[in-house]
């Protein structure tokens, strides 16, 4: 960056969730747009709003679109209604237990309860059997409630041994929408993500292609603009299912940038100003496959609790047109108790999925974290 504004103390309700201290910062600079990130304001519809009223311009979706996608329950009735596949469940206003309750029998255990806002596995709880009904619900609640401040909760038929499987989506102000293939994120911990990769192995190519058609129709029902993406279930037999639309530039785009030879940031700013979508959906090609391991300031000998503290040691493998390193901290930095355990992103490319895993293996064991508080464990299966 050219220059840079503190915008407050470290605690995020003081300074990135501040969107009165981000506006003022934008106006004292001169900047005629922001890019919101991909976290704290980067889905909230009343900053994009309060950016529109500025005359800023807000580097994502119009605040509509983070409207409907942002309410799990109106954003299946959308997405069905669009000819998208969505897993049974009941998504209604009647928010008593005994009608929940009903309808989770009627589903058919497992049920999955989910709260009908956030993300980020805020609020879910598995149900096995009707006796743990109760119970799960009561738990799922508080914590829905502390997440978002809304308790209400919807209920889906759990799909067993799914695959979490997301498509990239972008949109412009023509009317145009395209996808750029798929992301296998199925291998998380407590519902957050920890390894990527794209495409996902063993999907056939006419399922890819409706899996990318049925994400483009997701994305032109709610005349998206910008980067976002489509988060589908896939069971065994490789049906999916919609999950929720995430209306900013996710985490792990960097392996779609690698698959596809696209700079996604940059068709964000493209589109943004106006222009239309770089490359037609025909224009878009998949070459080779791609991994990213999210580097996470944990302690596992602590059940990969989240630490904070002096990096004492920090040295990464070599950056290279296949391997990319995305950080934000140095070896002496301090890692802080006030944002997100994530640290750093490692990326590779190959020209096949063996190849790739081989590389991030490699160059995980280059990957070298010492800090008093948490260390890199790198796991191989």
């Amino acid at each position: 960056a050219d220059e840079a504004y503190s915008i407050g103390p470290a605690p995020s309700q003081q300074s990135y969730l501040s969107m009165e201290k981000i506006i003022q910062v934008a106006k004292t600079s001169a900047a005629q747009a922001i890019h919101p990130g991909y976290g704290f304001l980067s889905e909230n519809m009343e900053f994009a709003e309060l950016c529109k009223q500025e005359g800023i311009i807000f580097i994502g979706p119009p605040p509509s679109a983070i409207r409907d996608m942002g309410i799990k329950s109106t954003s299946k009735s959308i997405m069905a209604a669009a000819g998208v596949p969505v897993v049974e469940g009941y998504h209604g206003e009647d928010q008593s237990d005994q009608c929940l309750k009903e309808h989770a029998g009627r589903i058919g255990y497992p049920v999955m309860i989910k709260a009908v806002r956030g993300g980020g596995g805020k609020g879910m709880r598995i149900v096995r059997s009707e006796q743990e009904f109760q119970e799960q619900l009561e738990s799922a609640r508080r914590e829905a409630k502390k997440s978002f401040n809304d308790n209400a909760v919807l209920i889906e038929k759990f799909v067993d041994t799914p695959r979490h499987v997301e498509v990239q989506v972008f949109g412009d102000h023509h009317g145009n929408a395209v996808y750029l293939f798929e992301r296998d994120c199925s291998v998380q911990r407590r519902h957050q993500k920890i390894i990527e990769e794209a495409p996902a192995p063993g999907i056939k190519p006419e399922v890819r292609k409706k899996l990318g058609e049925a994400a483009v129709r997701a994305a032109k029902a709610v005349n998206y603009v910008g980067a976002g993406t489509v988060e589908f279930i896939m069971d065994s037999k490789h049906n999916f299912y919609f999950m929720e639309m995430n209306t900013r530039l996710q985490v792990e785009h960097p392996v779609t940038e690698m698959i596809t030879g696209t700079d996604l940031v940059e068709w964000q700013l493209r589109i943004a100003a106006g222009e239309k979508i770089p490359l037609s959906q025909e224009e878009i090609t998949l070459q080779g496959h791609a991994f990213e391991a999210r580097i996470y300031a944990e302690d596992p000998s602590n059940n990969f609790m989240p630490g904070a503290g002096p990096l004492v040691h920090l040295s990464t493998p070599r950056a290279d047109p296949s391997t990319r390193i995305e950080t934000g901290v140095r070896q002496g930095d301090e890692v802080s108790v006030h944002y997100d355990p994530m640290i750093a992103k490692l990326v590779v490319w190959a020209a096949d999925r063996q190849a790739a895993l081989t590389k991030l293996r490699y160059s995980l064991r280059q990957y070298n974290i010492n800090s008093l508080h948490f260390r890199l464990a790198v796991e191989e299966d």
